[in-house]
């Protein structure tokens, strides 16, 4: 088993970067007196960390120095204001000035790129040593490189560089967008850390972020991508979830789903702890049969959330209503919380972040997905999805939530297929299917798994209506139930339709 990230006790003296999140997948912050490469391409959110690194010095009485060869200090200051910072306390020192355009400033007897070079250096030193700062952002390398012309005189300033900031007892940030070629490295070796950002964007939706601690020395990071955002305020970063890190003790007693026929087939009821997969095709009763379930749970008193991603929150509310189920008491509450995701705007981190803050800040106990299909469009692949649905089903398991999967499968009637088969991460399986009989479309509901409880393996006629949920006999004198197109063999009778019929 992997272990925990080393603590601020363990590690020593860390300082913050400015982000807390950030803080713990870095094993509590950074080793002070060392320098450190932010590497990105542009736009990836280097300067904005870079900020939020410096503003976290003044906060704790830290005087920030931000050295910047490639964004002029009016720019800085329009970023600062887009977060509504305050850049007191920070200092801005701009090594590229209108008077690098005074034609009397060009030299024409020493190689331009020493001239330049060494001016840099000794600016960068003249204003530190002046104004004494504990935190330095670099800005950028990729400048220093080109000044530089070759690969060993940009080495060889860069350690000059580190050696000088260490004397001075600085926390440095080296930005560098990585223009160089893909295999130049070795900024690498010389950093104390390095810390990569990446953004891709995909053919529809907004850009994803993500960050991954490629080298800390001395310290135990968590490694890995973990996706992160930028918003008004400043860099929000989601470390990846890890279930063995969380566990509590609870009981895994059986809890009831507010149908006593469903709970019988189910061996007595939902298992506390555990998670059941809602499959079947479109409009069949999944998502019906998953709000009974929740508002069960509210009626026993627990907090549940419900996260959706498949239809807008007033249809549900209204559906709900016309089956005899009111969630806007809960709503109201805050008993319930029901949060309409749009899968192009969101990334699998934060969604995991977003469950186990409702988990383990807001004691939901009761949670439900709906559905799964929306939710892969959020992942970059199946494989990716089976990953993070192990993880984060571990951890609502090892936390004592109760979680209902919601998965809408192809095809009305005869040939059902699954986009991705979650059987083997469910604890159950409720089965819903569609059948005909006497020139009527009938739905069908069984139990094919259950890990907890000994369950039932009837074939049962189901229907929606004004009345909820109602669950009729096993159809014992029927067979091919789940082909669509059953035989009819006895005299089992089926239920009345209900009036006003509510599908999934």
């Amino acid at each position: 088993m992997r272990s925990a990230p080393t603590t601020t006790a363990e590690a020593g003296r860390l300082i913050s970067t400015g982000v807390k999140d950030f803080d713990a997948i870095l094993g509590g912050g950074l080793t002070p007196h060392r320098s450190y490469l932010l590497e990105g391409t542009p736009g990836s959110g280097k300067t904005t960390i870079a900020l939020q690194f410096l503003l976290d010095g003044v906060r704790v009485g830290e005087r920030g120095l931000y050295i910047t060869l490639s964004e002029t200090v009016a720019e800085l200051r329009e970023v600062a204001r887009s977060h509504r910072w305050s850049l007191e306390g920070v200092e801005l020192f701009e090594l590229v000035s209108s008077e690098g355009l005074d034609p009397d400033a060009e030299q024409s007897i020493l190689e331009p790129s020493e001239v330049e070079l060494g001016e840099t250096i000794r600016g960068v030193i003249e204003c530190v040593d002046r104004l004494r700062p504990s935190r330095v952002v670099f800005d950028s390398l990729s400048e220093m490189r080109l000044l530089a012309q070759n690969s060993l005189r940009y080495r060889r300033q860069i350690l000059a560089l580190k050696q000088y900031f260490s004397t001075r007892e600085c926390t440095v940030l080296m930005l560098d967008d990585r223009s160089s070629e893909p295999a130049d490295v070795q900024l690498h070796s010389i950093a104390h850390g390095v810390i990569t950002l990446e953004q891709a964007v995909e053919d529809y939706g907004a850009e994803r972020r993500r960050l991954r601690v490629v080298k800390m020395r001395g310290v135990k990071y968590r490694g890995g991508f973990h996706d992160f955002v930028i918003e008004t305020g400043g860099v929000q970063v989601f470390p990846r979830l890890i279930a063995a890190e969380h566990h509590r003790d609870f009981t895994g007693e059986l809890i009831t789903t507010g149908v006593p026929r469903l709970d019988q087939m189910l061996g007595g009821g939902l298992t506390r702890g555990a998670n059941a997969l809602l499959s079947g095709p479109s409009g069949v009763g999944k998502t019906s049969t998953a709000l009974r379930c929740a508002l069960a749970a509210l009626e026993r008193g627990e907090k549940a959330a419900y996260y959706l991603f498949d239809e807008g929150l007033g249809t549900l509310l209204a559906r709900a209503k016309s089956m005899g189920m009111d969630l806007v008491p809960h709503l109201d509450s805050g008993q319930l919380t029901i949060a309409q995701i749009d899968p192009a705007e969101i990334s699998p981190g934060e969604f995991a972040s977003w469950v186990r803050h409702a988990v383990i800040d807001e004691g939901v106990t009761f949670l439900t997905i709906d559905s799964l299909n929306a939710f892969l469009q959020a992942m970059p692949g199946e494989k990716y999805l089976l990953l993070q649905m192990h993880e984060l089903l571990s951890f609502l398991n090892q936390q004592g939530v109760t979680t209902m999967l919601v998965l809408g499968q192809h095809g009305i009637i005869g040939d059902i297929r699954s986009d991705i088969d979650l059987s083997y991460l469910s604890d159950g399986i409720i089965l819903f299917r569609y059948f005909e009989s006497r020139g009527r479309v009938h739905k069908a509901i069984a139990v094919s798994k259950s890990r907890t409880t000994p369950h039932q393996s009837s074939i049962r006629e189901f229907t929606l209506g004004p009345a909820g949920l109602q669950v009729g006999d096993p159809l014992v004198d029927f067979e091919g139930v789940f082909t669509g197109l059953p035989t009819y063999q006895g005299a089992t009778p089926l239920l009345p339709a209900q009036t006003d019929g509510a599908g999934d």
